[in-house]
């Protein structure tokens, strides 16, 4: 059973989206602003982070589906899943370490955060920029995935492949969830 009713059994993300469109496009908008604006981040390390925080959610549907996106973008899939279990073992910049850190922290106990976990991010040599960027991006998924989550959608192999598929036409460009909203007939009037 859906927990909607209205849903089908199983639903697809597409499928929440066009029996509830209020608020959607915006939220394809910021998606795009967050993953596809202007940022020191890439694209890849910027789904890599938004995979990130939904593994930590346990958000099967956005882990799996960022983490083929960045992986499109150059991040290897196993480099996500060590720095959810071993960001020490994870072949990346020792500077990713107190960002990753922080980012955890600000999913799983956000009143816990201090002005040293933020002064750590900084000596790491991250800009102010870029951390709220990754804050932001945080801030995002968190959200997302309680929609996703709040729905029933679940992720399924068929889903993954056309989302590599969708996204590899989409290399490049800065749109690519208001793209997604606009196949799935949304608006900015919605």
């Amino acid at each position: 059973m859906a927990r909607f009713p209205s849903l089908p059994e199983n639903p697809h993300l597409a499928d929440v989206f066009q029996r509830f469109p209020k608020g959607v496009w915006s939220l394809m908008r910021f998606h795009d602003h967050a993953l596809r604006g202007d940022s020191e981040l890439t694209v890849g390390e910027r789904e890599m982070i938004a995979a990130f925080v939904s593994a930590i959610n346990s958000c099967g549907f956005c882990h799996g589906t960022h983490a083929a996106v960045a992986n499109l973008y150059g991040i290897q899939a196993d480099l996500i899943e060590k720095l959810v279990s071993d960001p020490e073992s994870a072949d990346l910049e020792p500077r990713w370490l107190p960002l990753i850190f922080y980012l955890r922290k600000l999913t799983e106990t956000p009143a816990m955060l201090t002005d040293q976990d933020a002064q750590e991010v900084f000596n790491a040599g991250w800009s102010e920029e870029t951390f709220f960027d990754a804050i932001v991006i945080c801030a995002l998924f968190n959200f997302s995935n309680r929609i996703v989550e709040g729905c029933g959608v679940n992720i399924s192999e068929a889903h993954l492949n056309s989302t590599r598929e969708r996204h590899k036409t989409m290399i490049g460009k800065s749109d690519p969830y208001q793209t997604f909203g606009r196949l799935l007939g949304i608006s900015p009037d919605d």
